[in-house]
């Protein structure tokens, strides 16, 4: 249901005729608050034009924490980019010119759809199991491999088309997926800005950049200078609409814990955490999980996966396992391949799905992730089907 906030009681009047069904009407934003106090199952609120705009946007902000479903939607009497950034910024879910009334609807309309996906994930009823499986690829050590493990794990769960995956760069200043797969997008993420308050499954099609069956990218900014403008907000939004479209979407991001590689990992189901053989390597690793315990991340959503695992360099793996008090969940092979691979901008997944490197790719893939999916049988990956007897020691090394 919808509630109004409108002291005027003829603007009320009328913002209220163009709904349907019929919303609650209050005059003052303290009455709005006891409004809720009593009535949970609010879905959206309408500030209308006489409300005043800081006192807007600080309910929204207040709103967007206590109680996350709730849609909050400003109407003004003129609308500017300012206007529009501030309110992105604190969370309002849409922003309308008053006396535009199917604006008004198709807002409200939005903002309810929002509020029932919201409820729906963080309850676990079936329709948060339509969601599709997000997966992040994360290390604070740059030279580990990140993008290149990201690219080839998209690669392996697309299979040829067998399942619709988008890979999304949020390395937004210094992103590489569009030059490993050779991409030229027309679209990037910073296209979501402009349209991010009324952004929907149309729009965020239009940001997508096909690059082989099944396989798709949301490429980070060309310019660096957009890069500033993408916040934290827009990148919420890209990836739960992704989610809805995909079966899988694979986030690439930055060695750092920005708020846009923050806000991806609050939408993840699973978060692969790359290391390398190397002291330093295994001391971010341990920093990293460090960090991810004082936010409260869930454990259990956590794999490493140890790239150019073969290389003899002194160090035990056991010993690895027991500094960072994780399994390591996948190893991944050195390879001159696969840096040839990544200048003919083709995965090695793609291009040879029996190498080494693919195959350690794709057990880890049909072992940690293909079970989060919403498919009761989903299908084995390519670098796995020519022996499927592989696949019996993944289920018994499975933690």
């Amino acid at each position: 249901m919808t509630v109004i906030v409108e002291p005027d009681h003829a603007r009320a009047e009328r913002l209220a005729a163009s709904l349907v069904p019929q919303p609650a009407v209050v005059a003052t934003l303290a009455a709005l608050h006891d409004h809720l106090a009593h009535h949970l199952g609010e879905d959206v609120v309408v500030l209308g034009p006489s409300v005043d705009l800081a006192d807007a946007l600080t309910l929204s902000a207040q709103m967007r924490l206590a109680r996350p479903s709730l849609g909050v939607i400003v109407v003004r009497s003129s609308l500017d980019t300012s206007l529009l950034v501030d309110a992105l910024r604190h969370g309002v879910r849409d922003v309308v010119a008053d006396g535009e009334t199917t604006a008004l609807r198709d807002a409200v309309r939005r903002a309810g759809q929002l509020a029932h996906e919201i409820r729906c994930r963080s309850t676990g009823t079936p329709d948060a199991a339509e969601r599709g499986v997000v997966i992040t690829v994360f290390s604070t050590k740059g030279g580990c491999g990140k993008t290149t493990l990201a690219c080839n794990l998209a690669a392996c769960l697309a299979d040829g088309g067998g399942a619709d995956v988008c890979l999304v760069d949020l390395d937004l200043h210094f992103g590489d997926v569009a030059v490993v797969l050779r991409l030229l997008p027309a679209r990037t993420l910073a296209d979501a800005v402009p349209h991010a308050i009324d952004l929907d499954d149309a729009g965020v099609e239009s940001l997508l950049t096909r690059h082989s069956p099944g396989l798709f990218a949301v490429p980070a900014p060309m310019d660096p200078m957009a890069a500033e403008t993408v916040d934290a907000d827009v990148v919420a939004r890209v990836l739960r609409l992704l989610a809805r479209r995909f079966r899988y979407v694979v986030v690439d991001t930055p060695p750092a814990f920005t708020d846009h590689v923050l806000t991806a990992f609050d939408q993840s189901d699973l978060v692969a955490l790359v290391a390398t053989l190397d002291v330093p390597a295994i001391k971010s690793l341990r920093h990293t999980l460090d960090t991810l315990e004082a936010l409260r991340f869930p454990r259990n959503r956590l794999r490493v996966l140890l790239n150019r695992a073969d290389s003899k360099v002194g160090l035990d793996v056991s010993h690895i396992e027991e500094t960072l008090g994780l399994p390591i969940a996948a190893h991944i092979p050195s390879s001159r391949d696969v840096p040839a691979s990544v200048n003919r901008g083709v995965p090695l997944m793609l291009d040879d799905p029996n190498h080494p490197v693919s195959r350690a790719i794709g057990e880890f893939a049909a072992t940690h992730v293909l079970p989060l999916g919403r498919d009761a049988n989903p299908r084995i990956p390519a670098a796995l089907r020519a022996d499927r007897r592989r696949l019996i020691p993944l289920r018994r090394r499975r933690p």
